[in-house]
Order: C-alpha cells, then structure tokens, then sequence
C-alpha cells in the first residue's frame, strides 16, 4: 500500500514508521528534516499548504495525519483544523477510501467529562471544551467527519492519551521520570502507539460499522475510565506493554535503546 504520512517526524512518526516500513510504501511529509538515519523518501510539507497536500496525495492509497501544533493561536487552527481540510480534500480528488486521522483523547472527553471515573468511551457525545489544542483539534474531526460520510472515505481517528517509552518510562523530552510515580493505568507506550496506526491501516473494511469510526488507543485499565474495548475487538489492538508489566518488571538502565529510531 502507497501511504502519505503528515507531520511524519514528530514524536510518534517514528513509531508510526517503524510499524508500517516493512510492508508499505511510505512517504513522510514535515516542515522539518527528518533524522539523518531515516532511509525512505521525504517531502517538506506543512499540513496546511492545500494544494501542496493534494499534490503529495497523488497515487496514494492511504494517507495518515500525525501533525500537531498545540500553543500557538493561529498555527493551532491552521494544522489541526485546515490541515484536516487538507488532508480530506486530497483523499476526495485522488479516491483515496482510507485515511487515519490522530488526535488526543480530550478532542472528543474535554472538561466536562473530566470527574467521570467510569467508561469513557468512543460513542459518547463530544464534548472538548474550550482548550486550544482540544478545539482545533476537534474542529478539523469534524471536518473529516463531513467529508467521510459525504464522500464515501473511510475514516479512522485514534485517541491517544499519556504515552511514554516503554523502557525507562522517561517523558518524550528525555526528562527522568520517577519509578512508579509517574505512571497513570492508560499510559501506553510509544511502540503500542505505532502499532495502533498499523491496525487501522491494515483493518479490513467489513468490520467497520460506518465511514468514521473512532477509537481510544490505551490499555485496559481495571477500573474501566477509559474503555477501548471497541479497539481491542474491532481493530485487532493488543498492547505488548502494560500497567501490570511496566509496574512490576525490573528496569534496566542503558544509554544504547535504539528502538526509536526511523
């Protein structure tokens, strides 16, 4: 399969590519370089250049959406909101039945959900409040949404909500973080996060139920806040990493992980 990867060299494009190099044909696309070991072909493109993305798509089979731009006002809006524009209006020109859209959980279970501690789930109401990365975001779903049922393309958002690197459970920056203190039950690691993009890329169509489906990527936890359920049966996820086997495993300290890498 030829897919077209946006904001392909942020923190989970590399996941996202190392799921997905061995099987499928990819194009990366990012205002910034990818790393030097990265061997696959590359396009400097922000997400919000419309015909820049519709030229990209071309010949494409799936095109998946990784960016993100959370603090500033006018940039939020133009990634997460007009690069979903982009993104869907590529897919209707080229045919393009297959597009896997990202986004955090709270685009979807903003404030006011918040204080509830049972079965937060997909199928709820939306609801993201006023935050700016939670309304640009959810915003630029909708216009996915629109042109999914409109046009017939089968659009598959994933929720993440706390990831970390399964090894040392350090923060995304590299910042130590404290040995079982810094955990939350739905953290998932950043290789299960990649696996998640994978199983809705390769997901046979007849198990979906409409043109856009969304799903939480988190393990199960015991007390069932976040219930993703839907995505262990429907999409085939199954973490390897765990809170039962991040918490209770030895950690082995090392400066030699290379697991991140394109």
């Amino acid at each position: 399969m030829k897919i077209l990867i946006l904001g392909g060299t942020g923190m989970l494009g590399p996941w996202v590519v190392k799921a997905l190099k061995n099987k499928h044909q990819l194009l990366l696309t990012d205002i910034n370089e990818p790393p030097k070991k990265y061997q696959g072909d590359f396009l400097k493109l922000s997400v919000d250049d419309i015909n820049g993305v519709i030229n990209a798509a071309e010949g494409m089979d799936c095109i998946i959406n990784l960016s993100v731009l959370r603090h500033d006002r006018k940039l939020a809006f133009d990634v997460s909101t007009k690069g979903n524009y982009s993104m869907m209006n590529a897919a209707k020109i080229h045919n393009i039945k297959r597009v896997i859209n990202t986004g955090p959980h709270f685009q979807m279970l903003g404030q006011s959900y918040e204080e509830w501690d049972f079965n937060l789930n997909p199928e709820m109401p939306p609801q993201p409040g006023t935050r700016l990365y939670a309304i640009s975001k959810f915003l630029g779903q909708e216009i996915a949404e629109r042109y999914a049922d409109y046009f017939g393309i089968n659009l598959i958002t994933l929720l993440y909500y706390n990831m970390r690197h399964h090894y040392d459970l350090t923060t995304p920056n590299e910042e130590k973080a404290v040995l079982h203190n810094d955990m939350v039950p739905f953290t998932t690691s950043w290789i299960d996060c990649g696996e998640a993009v994978r199983c809705a890329v390769e997901i046979d169509k007849s198990k979906l139920q409409s043109n856009s489906e969304t799903f939480f990527v988190s393990p199960m936890p015991p007390h069932n806040k976040f219930n993703s359920s839907k995505t262990f049966d429907i999409l085939g996820w199954r973490p390897k990493y765990s809170l039962e086997n991040l918490w209770t495993k030895k950690i082995k300290k090392s400066n030699n992980h290379v697991e991140d890498s394109y």
